[in-house]
């Protein structure tokens, strides 16, 4: 299962979308192109809330209806953020779809480091990179280096470390709460990983 999430910001007074410009080839006003880019910067960190299980890495690989390589773009549905196109007269509309949040994620908390690193990137006025409308599954490593695009963590433990660095995500949780779901987390990752699988078993019984 999957937890697309479509964003856009509304200025109240106005009753206008924020994301909104004419005059721009996707239709997105500058700060719509931050939000995307604080989201693009902190993704990493934001994947342990985003996608907190073990599983939820499973998932997270190329070749799924989930994005792994961190870019965004209109029509290609291997970004991570994709903008839907534009329709005339539907301006309310223009919105920003995050790609990688998986069910099992606690909504409250998921919606809260989207906001976060979102406004922390329009704060700090950042540019996002060059939008990808080419399959990137079909990119090689050197294809992906040269443009830049690295990978959303293979792994719980991955994402957790990417966590522990950024200050902007741990803000957004909150000290006291970070600290106790860091434990938890690589408490939950420690039980995992003493396990031993079927897939294990029929790997590597018969030839060890």
């Amino acid at each position: 299962m999957i937890l697309h999430t479509h964003q856009s910001l509304f200025d109240i007074k106005a009753n206008q979308n924020a994301f909104f410009d004419a005059k721009d080839k996707y239709k997105l006003s500058k700060i719509a192109k931050s939000f995307i880019a604080g989201q693009l910067e902190h993704v990493k960190a934001m994947c342990p809330i985003m996608a907190p299980t073990v599983n939820s890495y499973k998932r997270l690989v190329p070749g799924y209806e989930a994005p792994v390589y961190i870019c965004w773009a209109q029509i290609n549905r291997s970004a991570l953020i994709r903008i839907p196109r534009y329709s005339e007269g539907r301006e309310q509309s223009t919105r920003a779809e995050l790609r990688c949040p998986d069910p099992s994620c606690n909504p409250y908390l998921a919606f809260a480091v989207m906001l976060k690193t979102g406004l922390d990137g329009i704060k700090k006025k950042k540019e996002p990179p060059m939008p990808v409308e080419e399959n990137v599954y079909h990119f090689d490593d050197d294809h992906l280096k040269k443009l830049n695009i690295s990978t959303l963590p293979y792994s719980l433990w991955d994402a957790l470390k990417e966590l522990e660095k950024d200050e902007v995500v741990k803000e957004a949780l909150g000290k006291m709460f970070y600290e106790r779901y860091i434990q938890i987390k690589k408490a939950e990752w420690d039980s995992y990983r003493i396990q031993v699988t079927d897939w294990e078993l029929k790997r590597y019984l018969e030839v060890t």
